[in-house]
């Protein structure tokens, strides 16, 4: 068959020849587009990955120091050993030369150094600069040296679990060091070199070096003396108290900077014991913003500032208590089993008689109540600068009952963590004016809200005194104004009182007219005998005052007078096997303060033992 092709035809085709034709050019363009510009760095990074050879440079991590400069976390230059197995002419000669200046088994070098499908093989991390210097004088063929940080405590076992630590690869794992890593981290930088196909380094060719950026250095509140003291006596109770645990706060009440912080046991932050992962963890954990308990007669400090503040009692307002009370149909006893009697507020206060605080509990109400605990900070988190931070437990306004706002009102059905407890008392203690906690070092000394007002700040103060000082015949601290209130509480497990388990607690201030530092003292779990806060906690709380004055270099005032009232003559008598009665005869005729621990009449046992020389006031525990 004949085909005839006119003019028309002939055109057509040759369009659709040059379409197809640009088609296909336009797809070439735009590979090559995407390819040499949209490609092009990621393309060009894979490139320079097989014809060069880097070596990492660790940015220095950023110094943590405490309130007056002291370094408490500093970073050194140290060196990663790598080989190169291109590179290397004599695989057994620099086996044993590492082998012997690394002080590693020669045989696990050979195998990381002999292995030709890996270019590149690190041999040891952070060594120090004297062996660096020493390998690098060999000038063995197939040996490099790379830069690293790595992280030292001049303090060691200080600070265990508020500073934290790094892992190997500078990393912050725990305490400060987790929670500012951003800051303290930096930007690492390299050391690259270009090679040959098989990762030889090509000679005379260039060589880029970029230096790291050192982290941000952070300054603390804390002050390293008063963290020396108050880990040594934290220490001494966890010995002598042979409790599960012990934690110290010390507060600036005016600003709310952390001065100390501690938690027993604790270790080495230069030696951290990574063996056991589990244990490290709960060993690492800060209880002080971690953990909740029930704060016992500690918590009378805000029922007695919130009663005081919204008027439903004052100072010389009496109450009346017969050892119990009954709430809801319960019966909720006070600690003392016989009862204080008839007594003023302050006096109660004094005596921590629970009877006095469910009344004041009970006299404001749930919302009241509530309503102030609120803005004392119970239930919330204080936001203070530490991971974990725990917001308390307290029961749903919605479903308290009586009995249950009974209990709030002496310390139990209400749990807190120790910071929050300490920022609640700082805010009352300092003229009645709100305090967030900081453990960084503040410049501009914000005043927070008022929540309660001067006069009864004034008045929990004077209550505070007269707790260490209730018999009027001694000094908590001779010559020195201290306030303070104890605290005992029973722990929970599963949900139920742990029998046999409780938390002895202190909250001390100084000077008590005028508060400037805060102490919170828990010891938990005591198995050494006692277990009251006044007989556990309140003599370790004393310690640390004594050191906190000694450093501070404040003199003291009618010190002559105080040592003479606390002359060490009294010796304790027997009293076991007497009755109750006789007992206490015995120890108002001594001018020996007590408490009372079970509901029988006849005591069965003493502390402290018979024979003990004891100061005038000393407070004695009767057993019955």
């Amino acid at each position: 068959m004949k085909h005839e092709y006119n003019l028309f035809s002939l055109r057509k085709r040759i369009l659709a020849l040059a379409c197809a034709i640009s088609f296909i050019f336009l797809l070439l363009i735009s590979r090559l587009f995407y390819i040499q510009v949209v490609s092009a760095k990621n393309l060009q990074t894979k490139a320079e990955s097989q014809w060069t050879r880097d070596l990492p440079i660790t940015a220095e991590r950023g110094k943590i120091y405490d309130t007056n400069g002291a370094s408490l976390a500093v970073s050194y230059t140290t060196y990663n050993v790598y080989t190169r197995y291109r590179e290397i002419k004599d695989i057994n000669h620099v086996a044993l030369f590492l082998a012997k200046k690394l002080n590693m088994s020669y045989t696990t070098i050979f195998e990381k150094i002999s292995n030709s499908g890996v270019s590149e093989v690190l041999i040891k991390l952070k060594i120090e600069q004297s062996l660096a210097e020493e390998i690098l004088k060999s000038d063995i063929k197939g040996i490099f040296l790379s830069e690293n940080v790595t992280r030292y405590y001049p303090y060691g076992d200080l600070l265990t679990q508020v500073l934290g630590f790094t892992s190997i690869d500078n990393v912050g794992q725990s305490g400060l060091e987790s929670y500012f890593n951003e800051t303290l981290s930096g930007i690492d930088g390299y050391y690259m070199v270009q090679s040959d196909l098989q990762g030889k380094e090509i000679d005379n060719t260039l060589r880029t070096y970029v230096q790291s950026t050192a982290g941000e250095d952070i300054q603390l509140s804390i002050d390293v003396n008063m963290q020396v003291i108050l880990e040594r006596v934290l220490n001494q109770a966890y010995i002598e108290q042979k409790a599960q645990g012990v934690t110290g706060i010390i507060m600036n009440a005016k600003t709310g900077e952390i001065l100390a912080m501690s938690n027993k046991p604790s270790f080495n932050l230069n030696e951290v014991p990574r063996d056991d992962v589990t244990s490290l963890m709960n060993i690492m954990k800060n209880k002080c913003v971690v953990d909740v308990y029930e704060p016992g007669s500690t918590f009378k400090i805000l029922t007695t500032a919130a009663a005081l503040e919204c008027g439903v009692t004052s100072e010389n307002d009496g109450f009346y208590c017969g050892g119990s009370k009954v709430v809801d149909g319960q019966k909720i006893k006070c600690w003392k089993s016989i009862g204080h009697g008839s007594q003023k507020l302050t006096m109660g206060f004094a005596n921590s008689c629970n009877c006095v605080f469910m009344t004041l509990a009970e006299r404001m109400g749930t919302q009241k109540f509530y309503s102030y605990l609120k803005q004392f900070g119970i239930g919330e988190k204080t936001g203070i600068q530490v991971s974990g931070e725990s917001a308390g437990i307290m029961l749903n306004q919605n479903y308290v009952k009586t009995v249950d706002l009974a209990r709030i009102g002496f310390g139990q059905t209400v749990a807190v963590t120790p910071i929050q407890l300490l920022s609640s008392v700082c805010s009352i203690v300092n003229g009645g004016t709100k305090v967030t906690p900081t453990i960084l070092k503040q410049e501009n000394k914000l005043l927070g809200e008022r929540i309660i007002s001067e006069q009864t700040s004034k008045s929990i103060n004077e209550m505070m005194r007269l707790v260490v000082n209730k018999t009027a015949m001694y000094s908590f601290v001779p010559g020195y104004d201290i306030g303070g209130k104890t605290g005992t509480a029973q722990k929970y497990e599963n949900g139920t009182i742990a029998r046999g388990k409780y938390i002895s607690s202190f909250i001390g201030t100084f000077p008590a007219s005028n508060p400037e530092y805060v102490l919170l003292l828990c010891v938990d779990e005591p198995s050494a005998g006692a277990y009251y806060g006044s007989v556990v906690a309140a003599p370790y709380g004393k310690l640390v005052f004594e050191g906190l004055i000694e450093y501070l270099g404040i003199q003291p005032q009618n010190l002559e007078e105080d040592l003479k009232k606390l002359e060490k003559n009294i010796e304790m008598p027997d009293v076991v096997g007497l009755s109750l009665s006789q007992a206490i005869s015995k120890m108002l005729e001594l001018g020996l303060t007590y408490e009372i621990d079970g509901d029988g009449g006849i005591v069965k046992q003493q502390i402290a033992p018979a024979g003990t020389m004891l100061f005038k006031g000393a407070n004695v525990v009767l057993i019955t």
